[in-house]
């Protein structure tokens, strides 16, 4: 045991950090530092040797030498071993573990082990605990049992992260501190008396004055006037539906507060080793809604991802393929890190089925395809008691004579093999406008229609264009649309006068820019736009509705194309555009569905109801043959395909066969993985990456 640290020296806890470098030429460093630290695409995963006698980890660094790896995450859960009583430190354990990886060449992301705070930490100040929107107290004996905003644990997190930092500032195998622990996970909302305080604090320096805030707000409605900030609350419990803005600012609330904790964490770590990067790992998925990853990717220094299937998804590469594009469009087309995925099966849905032979490699390079410059499993070695013990692993319960394993060695020769990869760029010349704040305000209550989901028609069309082979960013309204052909803008219910002007701007240079219905209706403030639908997007796309027609559940209406619709439509006036389609059925009859409006040098078009999958399909043809987007190449149904280009020029083709049977795929070159040429087919269930040229 090492002697506590005094007193003096711990970091000044505080609830508003000071803004750190989110794009300098330090930040660049510090990530380029790291992509140089891992000579080819980093392939590891979560290491937690504390759950292990020595004689294990000292086979563990063998196996690893084994099945290639080269980059771990370390001590993510590890508080209460670093410091098993107050100010009582060992570190024994870890500084061997960190010596073993680096003589063995394997670099490391170092945890601040923040994510669950020890036993004696809860016991002494209970008040760090989190609590839910109805007054519970979320109590210990899992993890992520702590609240952001609470002063006493950001000053013991804070001290936890400095020992870490001084002590393993120089060792050689850090490359990357690893900052808590997928942030926002199982917890998204905080309604203690100190985050109810933080909340206030935020609303008082995002408006500025109370009046401004009521303004925002619409507090005219239901006598909602707060004369002070000191009047208002976290949304909770209520007799009937609450303000939307409220629930909106406390949803960028929640968001902010993780990211504070964050970025004080990571002051810390500046103050100690200014050249090492630092991240935290995202969940960006379909699933994941309570944080603004485009507003958190500004504050790492290279964005790292979890993503699991879902295993009764009989389509879940689509949705794998969404989540890696995603993620992409968030760390703004750079290189990313896939910080977890699962070897086999997960222990916490309801049938933890296993992945096929085949599924974890085809997984694994498709994350590759779609930027991942690092491929990370949770975890090294499985675990064999806890809540996670029937979580799959690269070591399985089986040890070494076992499928998992002698995949797990294939996938790393794999990785091995397509180290040129490292550092290219994935090509598309479609985007999908993303946003998280648009995501929450769509979705709040006293809306249209309850079948109203923001990512449903957005995946429909993401989906749609990966059966074609078409590869899709997915991007922020605010981001630059230059080299972008196809835009498309669905349920953009929320959006502000920048992003709209953006939007129409891609228009006017060129793009064929489709947008839905429920989009452009609010600004940020969830404000009608008045004057009629879609307020933000009348001019640009030359309509103007005048009244919803949401539709029954399970209702359809026709087109005149021979398709059909649900969900939604709306009495629809042209204001310039030219139908392409019309409703048929009373009270629409003649009603433009379809709308496109020719706009300097592009096109504006409107879609007024959800397509069904033939509609959507037709739909989607005359975008692309508009906008002349295709596939990279020729291939048979079930290849998934995309293409990287490197910055010396070079082009790799992934080409991935979902299919049971063998596939052609129409190109030419040298195929990485083999090391052989590519001959046009790939077997059923294979992947081959084409070095094209």
């Amino acid at each position: 045991m090492t002697s506590p640290i005094p007193e003096t020296s711990r970091p000044r806890a505080t609830n508003t950090s000071p803004p750190l470098d989110t794009d300098t030429a330090a930040k660049k460093l510090r990530t380029a530092s790291l992509w140089e630290a891992l000579p080819a695409l980093a392939y590891g995963g979560d290491y937690n040797p504390e759950q292990w006698p020595v004689e294990v980890r000292l086979e563990d660094i063998e196996l690893m030498r084994q099945a290639g790896v080269n980059a771990l995450s370390v001590g993510i859960f590890s508080w209460a071993w670093l410091e098993p009583a107050e100010g009582q430190y060992d570190f024994a354990w870890l500084d061997d573990v960190m010596d073993n990886l680096a003589a063995a060449g394997i670099k490391v992301a170092l945890a601040t082990a923040t994510a669950a705070p020890p036993a004696w930490l809860v016991h002494k100040h209970p008040e760090i605990l989190p609590v839910a929107a109805d007054g519970t107290v979320l109590g210990p004996g899992s993890r992520r049992h702590y609240s952001p905003s609470s002063a006493i644990f950001r000053r013991y997190a804070a001290t936890m992260t400095r020992v870490l930092a001084e002590r393993y500032k120089d060792h050689p195998a850090l490359v990357l501190w690893h900052v808590d622990n997928e942030l926002g996970c199982h917890v998204g909302e905080f309604h203690g008396p100190e985050d109810t305080a933080a909340f206030r604090a935020w609303l008082e320096r995002r408006y500025g004055s109370i009046a401004a805030l009521n303004e925002a707000w619409g507090t005219a409605f239901w006598s909602q006037r707060y004369g002070n900030f000191a009047e208002i609350r976290t949304p909770g419990p209520a007799p009937t539906t609450l303000n939307p803005t409220q629930q909106l600012d406390f949803a960028r609330f929640n968001s902010w507060a993780l990211i504070d904790f964050y970025d004080m964490l990571v002051e810390v770590i500046r103050e100690v080793t200014p050249e090492i990067p630092a991240t935290t790992n995202f969940m960006v998925s379909s699933a994941t809604k309570s944080l603004d990853y485009f507003d958190w990717a500004r504050h790492v220094d290279v964005v790292a991802n979890d993503h699991y299937l879902v295993a009764s998804d009989t389509e879940r590469h689509i949705e794998l393929a969404f989540s890696a594009d995603l993620t992409r469009g968030v760390a703004g087309g750079k290189p990313w890190m896939l910080m977890e995925h699962s070897t086999s099966a997960v222990n916490w849905q309801p049938r933890n089925m296993t992945k096929a032979p085949g599924e974890m490699q085809r997984n694994s390079l498709a994350h590759v395809a779609r930027g991942a410059d690092a491929i990370m499993f949770f975890q090294w070695r499985q675990s064999k008691a806890g809540s996670e013990k029937f979580h799959s692993a690269m070591v399985p319960h089986g040890g070494t004579n076992t499928r998992i394993w002698n995949e797990v060695v294939d996938l790393g020769a794999a990785l091995g093999a397509l180290s040129p990869v490292q550092g290219s760029r994935v090509e598309s010349r479609t985007a999908i406008v993303f946003d998280y704040e648009a995501w929450w305000a769509s979705e709040l209550d006293s809306h249209p229609s309850t079948d109203v989901k923001y990512l449903e028609l957005l995946r429909a069309f993401h989906r749609a264009l990966f059966l074609r082979g078409i590869t899709a960013d997915f991007v922020h309204p605010s981001a630059n649309l230059d080299g972008y052909d196809l835009v498309l803008v669905c349920t953009l219910y929320c959006v502000n006068d920048d992003a709209a002007a953006n939007i129409a701007a891609a228009a006017t240079c060129g793009a064929t820019v489709l947008i839905s219905y429920f989009s452009g209706i609010v600004d940020e403030n969830d404000a009608v736009r008045l004057g009629g639908y879609p307020g933000a997007f009348r001019e640009l796309l030359g309509i103007s509705t005048e009244e919803f027609h949401p539709l029954p559940e399970h209702e359809t209406v026709e087109l005149d194309n021979g398709s059909t619709g649900r969900i939604w439509s709306e009495h629809v006036h042209l204001a310039g555009a030219e139908a392409v389609a019309s409703f048929t059925g009373y009270p629409l009859t003649g009603v433009p569905a379809i709308t496109r409006h020719a706009t300097g040098k592009g096109s504006a078009w409107y879609l007024a109801t959800f397509p069904d999958p033939a509609g959507l399909e037709g739909l989607l043809d005359s975008l692309l043959a508009e906008s002349a987007v295709a596939a990279p190449v020729q291939a048979d149904s079930g290849v998934e395909l995309t293409r990287r280009q490197g910055a010396d020029g070079a082009s790799y083709l992934f080409a991935i066969n979902h299919a049971d049977s063998e596939a052609n795929v129409q190109a030419k070159g040298h195929e990485l993985i083999s090391g052989k040429a590519f001959e046009g087919t790939i077997p059923a269930g294979s992947v081959a990456v084409i070095a094209e040229g």
